[in-house]
């Protein structure tokens, strides 16, 4: 027999990368990303986020053929096929699997004064006891805004998808999506372990209208003739596991019994503890959703704080402050020039919608005790970076009084944790030691198709080839300035709520 490979996507609201893994020792041995520059993202007013689904599917061509382009696998050593994809997206398709609109995206803030008024109305406790969340601004709640602002689209609606199952859909033909995506939609009732009957009912949604619900890890379908010719992959070659990117990171880092957690610093900014009880948030600023390996008798569930205005930020302060030549690497070492605190200079992150986090308040972004005498872009860069920790360490804070330890986060040594700046002021900010790892989303996908073809006997071999890279522990000096400016933080924060 010939050798096997693993090919994983993953589809950012910014890029999509895949990688290819090698099934025999679970190393990677092909990486590539696309487009160039960040995707796209449409605002038709204040608050808005959408994408179109078919410029996604664009970017898995291009990826692929960069990957096969590499020659280190042949199309017939593929073996499997595994989709990380933005979570909360909302893809809806007619009779003939056409969208009819674009995708109200994970930052779209439209729905949430549907959401708010649900939460009101089912009752507080019976959505934290059989939803986890507030119906709050995620998928259901956006399907709601469809019928009730654009009804003629609804009525032309024949199923709904997350942007993974569109994927899915265009790879396979099939459509369905998984338990875990059910529960990132607020589709899924924990307390009868089935579709959330009654938000449907109270939302007057057709239950019809949701795909097939599946394992996280499995059959999903096989590629179709049109997909492998237009992708130059196997007919039939089946795709096997598929999870929302956050689920999916925490996997790809090997996150999947209680106590773990990791990080990821992307678009969004985002903490994800497991846990073997589905615990809640009183005000649901911090949410619950089923994690990829939860199965009867060995519940798992993932624990998602997320703040929107993370590596967006980050890119749009490049934007506004440096060329196009300007690279992060360099914003970084200029960052670290600068004293811890950023001489005053303060930075609230939240100008990406509503946030969760702060009970989907959009409070806006802010710059706060600017002087024009000291401050530079050197100050803008580091001040950027440690307001957004500060935001995280600001929902860390919720998810511990919720029962989640931090001890040790795990994350991919990518993104925003390439910033020696950003990783220092995490770890004395929040006091957990950090352990950094050569892996990706993509990469994660690819280990989850190997579980789910059987290439891999368990989640275990799956993660031979996982290297640490580096340790990352709070320094005492550090952490009390960290924490007097992150005090101070709070106080600006708090003038906003």
């Amino acid at each position: 027999m010939g050798k096997k490979v693993l090919i994983g996507f993953d589809v950012g609201s910014s890029f999509v990368k895949g990688s290819v893994i090698d099934a025999d020792n679970s190393n990677l041995i092909a990486t590539a990303s696309a487009p160039d520059r960040e995707m796209m993202m449409k605002s038709p007013e204040p608050g808005m986020a959408e994408q179109d689904p078919g410029m996604w599917w664009e970017q898995i061509k291009t990826i692929t053929h960069k990957l096969l382009a590499a020659k280190k696998f042949t199309k017939d050593d593929v073996a499997g096929i595994g989709i990380s994809y933005q979570m909360h997206g909302l893809v809806a398709v007619d009779k003939d699997k056409n969208v009819l609109r674009p995708s109200i995206i994970w930052c779209d803030s439209r729905a949430a004064s549907i959401g708010r008024k649900a939460f009101q109305d089912l009752g507080e406790d019976f959505c934290l006891k059989n939803y986890l969340n507030s119906p709050g601004n995620f998928t259901a709640s956006k399907l709601k805004w469809v019928k009730q602002n654009e009804p003629d689209i609804y009525e032309k609606i024949w199923k709904i998808m997350l942007p993974g199952d569109y994927i899915g859909m265009k790879l396979t033909g099939e459509v369905c999506t998984t338990t875990s995506g059910l529960s990132e939609g607020i589709f899924w009732d924990y307390g009868i372990h089935d579709v959330a009957h009654s938000l449907f009912e109270y939302y007057e949604l057709s239950e019809d209208l949701l795909p097939e619900h599946l394992p996280s890890f499995g059959d999903h379908g096989t590629l179709t003739k049109s997909a492998a010719q237009e992708l130059e992959l196997k007919e039939g070659t089946p795709v096997t596991y598929r999870a929302g990117d956050q689920p999916n990171n925490a996997f790809s880092l090997n996150v999947i019994d209680p106590g773990e957690l990791a990080a990821t610093a992307g678009t969004s900014g985002v903490i994800y503890g497991v846990t073997d009880r589905p615990v809640t948030d009183s005000k649901s600023r911090v949410n619950t959703f089923v994690h990829v390996n939860h199965a009867p008798g060995n519940e798992r569930y993932g624990m998602l704080l997320c703040v929107n205005g993370t590596g967006i930020l980050n890119s749009w302060i490049k934007k506004q402050m440096a060329d196009d030549s300007f690279t992060y690497e360099e914003m970084n070492e200029l960052a670290a020039n600068v004293p811890i605190g950023s001489e005053g200079l303060k930075v609230l992150p939240f100008g990406n919608g509503a946030e969760r986090v702060l009970e989907d308040k959009n409070v806006g972004a802010q710059f706060s005790n600017i002087d024009f005498h000291r401050h530079s872009k050197a100050h803008m860069f580091r001040a950027v970076q440690e307001g957004i920790v500060f935001s995280l360490n600001y929902g860390l804070q919720i998810m511990e009084k919720t029962g989640i330890e931090v001890r040790t986060v795990k994350a991919g040594h990518a993104n925003m944790f390439l910033s020696p700046v950003f990783r220092e002021a995490f770890v004395n900010t929040t006091g957990a030691i950090l352990e950094l790892y050569d892996t990706d989303g993509a990469q994660g996908a690819a280990r989850g198709a190997g579980v789910g073809a059987g290439v891999f006997s368990n989640i275990v071999d799956a993660f031979r080839g996982l290297e640490k890279i580096e340790t990352v522990s709070p320094e005492k000096e550090k952490q009390t300035k960290y924490r007097e400016m992150y005090t101070e933080w709070i106080q600006t924060l708090q003038s906003k709520l």
